[in-house]
């Protein structure tokens, strides 16, 4: 169908001319050739002179224009709420966002809360930059929230109770990671510390969700190479529905006790 070529303005244009009386049957190019494209210009003549020869009404034709321009702009508005994040080498014409662009970019603009999620996480300098700008954030912000999934690894072949892996852990972060005045609440899995290969897991979701209207969904970790040098790849959705949707993911593991909160922090 031709009609699906036209752009949304040249769709909107049609339609008015169609309901207005400027263009009418029979369909002749001199008269078209002033709101579609010269290269469309006979077959949407062709078009319109089937529809009418069919017993359309051009006010029909130029409602389903309508609705076509309508349908257009919906799509439109979804793909502009879809972003590509992406770090590593970039290739010609690419449409990608640099990871750490769009952190500092979420951190930066966090009103009420922030969920971050993350397999691995630097430690040091590396991780103090990193997390910098939402550290200032929360101290200037004393309203904002901040909760952190993170995974604790224990130690090959250790057998070290869980109490201690946690208050270490404690320390390092409060030492070595968080540079703020203000902790935020940080979780973990309790199943990671298993001794028990077989009842091991990990907890590997790498997202971040802010005030609950964005998404980043990403194979990056919190880690200043998966931010800046290594090739990963992820999505930012700005859509309330989903943001909503992921944090009860969480917020269910949490009220069920799967996740628990680190001591100490």
């Amino acid at each position: 169908m031709v009609f699906l070529q036209l752009s949304r303005p040249t769709l909107l244009k049609l339609a008015t001319a169609l309901e207005n009386g400027r263009l009418s049957p029979p369909f002749l190019v001199s008269a078209i050739i002033n709101y579609v494209p010269a290269t469309l210009s006979q077959t949407v003549i062709d078009e319109l002179n089937h529809l009418t020869s069919e017993g359309v009404k051009c006010s029909y034709i130029a409602y389903t224009l309508r609705l076509l321009a309508t349908e257009r702009s919906a799509s439109q508005q979804i793909r502009d709420r879809i972003e590509l994040v992406w770090t590593g080498p970039e290739v010609t014409g690419s449409q990608s966002r640099d990871t750490s662009v769009v952190v500092r970019e979420l951190f930066s603009n966090a009103k009420k809360s922030v969920l971050i999620s993350t397999f691995a996480i630097d430690r040091g300098e590396k991780a103090r930059k990193l997390f910098q700008v939402l550290a200032e954030r929360m101290d200037a912000n004393p309203e904002l929230y901040v909760q952190m999934f993170l995974n604790i690894q224990r130690p090959h072949n250790s057998e070290v109770a869980e109490s201690i892996l946690l208050r270490e852990f404690a320390h390092t972060f409060r030492r070595d990671i968080w540079v703020g005045n203000r902790l935020p609440e940080v979780f973990y899995d309790s199943r990671s510390l298993a001794v028990n290969v077989k009842q091991k897991s990990s907890l590997h979701a790498k997202s971040i969700i802010v005030d609950e209207e964005s998404v980043l969904i990403t194979s990056a970790n919190f880690t200043e190479a998966a931010h800046e040098r290594n090739i990963e790849a992820g999505v930012l959705l700005t859509d309330s529905a989903t943001a909503q949707a992921l944090r009860l993911q969480f917020d269910t593991l949490v009220s069920h006790k799967i996740l628990l909160p680190i001591p100490g922090i």
